[in-house]
């Protein structure tokens, strides 16, 4: 707390480190293709022993770890590293809820890129390459689909128990934009009566059939190839996932596919939207309110909504109530919309 009549020094810091905020990166992803975390994991501490594990120069080792230090995904005892609790359980290759994989997704330059020129996409409102990536089979959802499987284990897994999937009911579930499956398929894997209908373009489906098949739900799979905003649904439906789709579009598109859902669902039926859902002031958490500007770069039209304006989507779309849960330790939080 700063004492009355003393201001705090203006400091041109924050310019400095945003400016150089790509090094960050940079440094992340290299230690992440050395797989410097696993090594440290498995008992390589030192320079010279994280050199020959991970085939790389001993200076070069010791300041990209001492770098990683210094931001946070390292801790350093006299000349040796240790992984911090995050990077043990996230960057471990050898631990199960490791997302090292992520990069491939996060990292691609089919996303990176459309940054290059973020002064010209808020001129516009919206992305300067046509539709972004929403373009049908855009391939950058391959990627994402190979790579983000791991970061969303967990949010399927507290989904699944807020509603109950382990319950023993019969349910028919609609997966949209299913991506690599693990939302649907966490539900079929919870409840041995779930059948799970999975809707994406047909390139990623291939990779959620792969998955599913690999989780014994061949039988128990079944896939709707096509847009979200065009493909037959059917209908009878218990639970209908949005997991991180409704963001890539503006409301009246929210509004259109959420009526397509609602007419899916049977009477009772739930709509689970998994999404960034920002504070009324929309500048915080800080997280949610900063994913505004991925949207802006890479969609026409796409935004992060406060919940008030989901509700109000969703009512408009027909449905009778609508409930805001917190899911940590996820950022995101889950909308559970009821058919009356």
């Amino acid at each position: 707390m700063t004492a009355p009549g003393h201001a705090v020094q203006p400091s041109p810091l924050l310019f400095f480190e945003t400016m150089n905020a790509h090094v960050r990166t940079e440094a992340l992803k290299a230690a992440i293709e050395l797989d410097v975390f696993t090594a440290i994991g498995e008992g390589s501490h030192t320079p010279a022993a994280l050199a020959e594990r991970c085939k790389a120069a001993e200076r070069g080792m010791r300041i990209l770890c001492d770098y990683l230090v210094v931001i946070g995904f390292l801790l350093k005892e006299g000349s040796e590293y240790r992984l911090t609790p995050d990077s043990a359980m996230f960057l471990d290759r050898r631990s199960p809820t490791c997302i090292a994989a992520a990069v491939i997704f996060l990292g691609d330059s089919q996303l990176v890129d459309k940054f290059k020129n973020l002064a010209g996409a808020v001129r516009k409102g919206g992305t300067l390459q046509a539709d972004g990536t929403l373009a049908p089979e855009h391939p950058i959802w391959v990627e994402f689909a190979k790579g983000m499987a791991p970061l969303t284990a967990l949010p399927a897994e507290l989904m699944a128990k807020l509603v109950g999937a382990d319950k023993g009911e019969k349910w028919k579930v609609l997966d949209i934009a299913a991506s690599h499956g693990t939302f649907g398929i966490t539900f079929a894997r919870k409840n041995p009566q779930t059948e799970i209908y999975a809707v994406d373009w047909a390139n990623v489906l291939e990779l959620a059939k792969a998955n599913a098949r690999k989780a014994g739900l061949d039988g128990r799979y079944h896939t709707i190839p096509g847009s979200a905003f065009e493909v037959q649904f059917g209908t009878g439906y218990d639970i209908v996932l949005l997991t991180n789709i409704l963001h890539h579009f503006d409301v009246p598109a929210c509004e259109t596919l959420m009526k397509r859902v609602h007419a899916a669902l049977k009477p009772g039926g739930r709509a689970l939207t998994l999404e960034f859902v920002p504070n009324e002031d929309r500048v915080s958490p800080p997280q949610a309110a900063a994913f505004p500007l991925t949207m802006l770069a890479s969609t026409p039209a796409g935004d992060a909504y406060t919940f008030a304006e989901y509700d109000r989507m969703f009512r408009n779309a027909g449905f009778a109530a609508s409930e805001l849960h917190a899911i940590p330790p996820s950022i995101q939080h889950v909308i559970v919309s009821t058919k009356a």
